[in-house]
């Protein structure tokens, strides 16, 4: 719930503080690898995000010493298996499914990359664009969001941390745009990369 264009499409209200939730690291895949369906469920959707990686430990991490501790972006496909997720208030199952969450191209380095604000980030299913937005439109920046997940949490080097969706995800259009086998998803972001995808069925032995 990081862009207004997201949140307005979910009908959730306005908060304080950053939406959390965790992933297992069997829910990840990476580059040019498959996103799985699981076989208990079509409701596949996208959310192409900025990922942070983290280089430096710290805990209650300051928003103005917060960019110290980034190695790195990366782009992040948050692949989220919505008739689960919307079990419960609580996400955690529908974003944890085995290879749903895309991660890559590459890391690129904060000097490399520059001011994110003006940057865009792009998703688009089978070439046609669905989701574009700038960094800029972010509901809480980057600085915020460090702040406020090493107040609960000590960040450690290698973590991972997805800033959020902009609004267009699958589930929200009529009518929803699921994703199923043999679509193509890509979320690119200027001065990064972009991070592609195949879609397939689970095989369950």
């Amino acid at each position: 719930m990081n862009y207004e264009t997201h949140r307005q499409e979910t009908g959730r209200k306005e908060v304080g503080n950053p939406t959390i939730f965790g992933r297992f690291p069997n829910s990840q895949t990476g580059h040019l690898c498959d996103i799985v369906r699981p076989k208990v469920s079509t409701d596949l959707d996208y959310e192409g995000e900025l990922a942070i990686i983290i280089g430096k430990p710290g805990r209650y991490i300051s928003r103005e010493n917060a960019m110290d501790h980034i190695a790195g972006y990366a782009c992040y496909n948050d692949g989220s298996v919505r008739d689960y997720q919307y079990h419960t208030h609580q996400f955690t199952p529908g974003k944890n499914f085995p290879e749903t969450g895309a991660l890559g191209p590459w890391m690129i380095t904060p000097d490399e990359v520059g001011e994110l604000a003006a940057l865009t980030i792009r998703t688009t299913v089978n070439g046609t664009t669905v989701q574009e937005a700038t960094f800029g439109d972010m509901i809480f920046d980057v600085p915020s969001i460090i702040e406020y997940c090493s107040s609960f949490t000590r960040l450690e080097p290698g973590d991972v941390i997805a800033t959020g969706t902009p609004g267009g995800v699958g589930a929200k259009r009529q009518p929803p745009l699921w994703l199923k086998p043999g679509d193509a998803v890509e979320v690119q972001i200027d001065k990064i990369g972009t991070l592609r995808n195949g879609i397939t069925d689970e095989v369950v032995p």
